[in-house]
Order: structure tokens, then C-alpha cells, then sequence
């Protein structure tokens, strides 16, 4: 209670001041608000409760954010994260190699593996097609998608991309690419409210969507 009584005078005047005590401050302040998510008045209150921990502690946070951006490595199978070249999920003997569910990002892996209704295999897009960003299907991992379906034996294919205008686009776009291939192509139900991100989908939701998958056809 007393750390929220020191730090809050402190953040209003600074925010009122709208200038800092300190240049390393205010530099500090900068890179951590550079973060998504994260307003200056966020980034402020972390830095200030940064300053509060010992050397040690702050030692131990630096260490792992510089050993996560230096060590982390890419599965070379679905473009996950990992600590090895070859993620757990991709490794495991358990999980079902004939299916593979397509996905944004990381965090969709891990909403989805919260949910318990999914044994199979991952492949991580990096993205989705935004023309406005100037992001097109070579910036993603849409090729390596398509070996993997020549080298594999891949049977379905489920599309679990954001109900945007962008995440159907790229739906469609993988769906042309795959069919020539023949493998079966689903894509996650609609219990996703059109225009959403699956970051914001409660598991029990993601989990029906994936089990009430619906035969993408052309």
C-alpha cells in the first residue's frame, strides 16, 4: 500500500509537469512506452517501480529480456517459439502430425493450447495480408506452409485466423494456394464474433470453434 501512496504523487506531477527529473528517466521511459500497450503514464509507473527493486532484481529482469531476444529461436517446423530448433509441440510423439492449424502469431498457440480441444500441429503465419501496412503474402510464412503440405503427411489444414476483413483475405488467399494440394481445408466456426482477434475469444468459445470446425470449399 505504501509503494501505490509514494508512486502515484509522484507519476501526477510528472505527468502535470510533462517533463523529468532525469534525462536516464525520461530515456527509460521512452523505450519501455515504445512497447504495445503501453502508454507513457504505464511506462513511467514500471520505470519508478523498477528504481524501488535492488540492483539484483533489476540485474535478473535485464538478463532475461537480453537472453529471450539473444537465445529464443523459431521452430523451423511451424515458426513458433522455442528454446531448441525444434519446439515441443512439433517434437511431441503424442500430438496428431496429420492435422495442422494455421494461426497470426504466438499467442494464438497458446490461447488455443489453454483450451484442451486441439492435439495437433501448429503453423505460424507471422501476420496476416494487410495491404495497408504494406504487409503481402511474401512477407508471411504462407510458401513454407505450402512445402509443408508436399513434405508432410497433412491431412486438414484448419484456418484459426482473426474474423477481420484482413484475417478472410488471407484465408481466402491460403485456401486458392492449397488446393491444388487436395488436403482438407476447415476453418475455425463463426462462435468467433466477426471482427475479432482469438486474443480476446474466452477459451470455452475457442474451443468450440475449433471442434465445430467448418469445410472451407470454393
Amino acid at each position: 500500500m505504501k509503494k501505490k501512496a509514494y508512486l502515484c504523487p509522484v507519476i501526477c506531477v510528472l505527468m502535470v509537469m510533462n517533463e523529468y527529473p532525469s534525462v536516464l528517466l525520461e530515456r527509460a521511459v521512452a523505450q519501455m512506452s515504445s512497447l504495445p500497450g503501453v502508454g507513457r503514464k504505464t511506462a513511467l509507473r514500471y520505470v519508478l517501480g523498477l528504481l524501488r527493486r535492488s540492483p539484483e532484481e533489476v540485474e535478473t529482469f535485464s538478463s532475461a529480456m537480453t537472453r529471450l531476444k539473444n537465445e529464443v529461436h523459431y521452430c523451423r517446423y511451424c515458426h513458433g517459439l522455442s528454446d531448441t530448433d525444434v519446439c515441443p509441440i512439433c517434437a511431441s510423439h503424442s500430438r496428431d502430425k496429420h492435422l495442422v492449424c494455421v494461426v497470426e502469431n504466438v499467442q494464438d498457440i497458446m490461447l488455443i493450447e489453454n483450451t484442451g480441444q486441439y492435439n495437433g500441429l501448429y503453423h505460424v503465419l507471422g501476420g496476416v495480408i494487410a495491404p495497408i501496412e504494406n504487409v503481402g503474402p511474401k512477407d508471411l510464412e504462407i510458401d513454407s506452409l505450402v512445402d509443408r503440405i508436399a513434405a508432410e503427411e497433412i491431412r486438414e489444414v484448419i484456418m484459426a485466423l482473426p474474423t477481420t476483413m484482413e484475417g478472410d483475405t488471407t484465408n481466402f488467399f491460403i485456401f486458392r494456394k492449397l488446393q491444388p494440394t487436395g488436403v482438407r481445408i476447415t476453418q475455425i466456426s463463426r462462435g468467433i464474433a466477426v471482427g475479432g482477434e482469438l486474443e480476446y475469444t474466452d477459451e470455452v468459445t475457442l474451443g468450440r470453434s475449433i471442434v465445430n470446425r467448418i469445410e472451407m470449399k470454393g
